[in-house]
């Protein structure tokens, strides 16, 4: 609805994960560094928490960007499968085709996949978003799968990315095998006060929005309500554009961000009612 107004190619606060509006926050490039030392040294299981909206599956798409050609994934978004159906997946997303689909036959396939790929010098990650809803004999699976190896290194290399519950999940007793399996671990937190608007200006720019300003009070309002939670960010940017096209102006300052916070927090409360 605002885009024409504001000259924008696309809506830039837009909640889905986009990789190519990434920020590049000191948080969220430490985020990308793990995982790419993790999986270029083979470090077998890597796990990455981070509470809601802080932009985890941002963070898996624009590394799966930046890895190396001879690095093949399988990207699992929601986990909430059987132990045969999370198997038949994977190995679905790695562009197997099951001749049989017993548990068995799966991992048979998926061993001879990932040894053929290993002779040819390529490097399999399996990426597992909303880990934190993987029920333990799930995760005692995928830690068989890590298990997968040649003398020298591992054949599969696992990325479990979820919200901090869990951790909490992989400190069980049961688990206590797979907690000693993870080698590389990161959390990302919030973004910090001082980035705040230059994220808010990176994602106006890639948008096209280079006429667009908000005010300084407005940054600070933002910063309060949000506490540097992207997905806040975003939700709150997007209402603020909306409300600044229907007063015709190219400046959200404090009124039009203070009253679209209003209105977001009655929203709330209704729908908890």
């Amino acid at each position: 609805m605002y885009c024409q107004y504001y000259g924008l190619k696309e809506r830039p606060f837009n909640v889905t994960s986009d990789p190519a509006f990434f920020f590049s926050s000191k948080k969220h490039k430490e985020a990308i560094s793990h995982l790419l030392y993790g999986v270029s040294q083979r470090k077998g299981i890597i796990v990455l928490t981070g509470e809601i909206g802080t932009g985890k599956t941002t963070i898996c798409r624009f590394f799966l960007n930046q890895v190396s050609k001879n690095v093949k994934t399988a990207f699992i978004l929601n986990p909430n499968f059987s132990e045969v159906q999370l198997l038949e997946s994977i190995i679905k997303d790695f562009g197997i085709t099951p001749k049989n689909k017993t548990k068995l036959s799966m991992v048979w396939e998926l061993n001879n996949f990932l040894l053929h790929e290993s002779i040819a010098g390529n490097n399999l990650v399996l990426i597992i978003d909303e880990a934190q809803n993987l029920k333990p004999s799930l995760l005692e699976q995928i830690r068989l799968l890590s298990n997968l190896e040649t003398e020298k290194d591992k054949l599969l290399q696992v990325i479990l990315v979820g919200q901090p519950e869990l951790n909490n999940r992989l400190n069980l007793h049961d688990l206590r095998q797979l907690r000693q399996r993870i080698m590389v671990r990161y959390h990302i937190g919030p973004l910090d006060n001082d980035e705040i608007k230059s994220y808010i200006c990176h994602r106006l720019e890639i948008a096209g929005g280079v006429k667009i300003e908000f005010s300084d009070e407005a940054i600070s309002i933002i910063s309060r309500f949000s506490s540097g939670t992207p997905r806040l960010i975003n939700m709150i940017c997007d209402r603020a554009l909306l409300a600044g096209f229907v007063s015709q102006t190219q400046k959200i300052d404090f009124n039009i961000i203070k009253k679209c916070i209003e209105e977001l927090d009655c929203y709330s409360v209704g729908q908890n009612v």
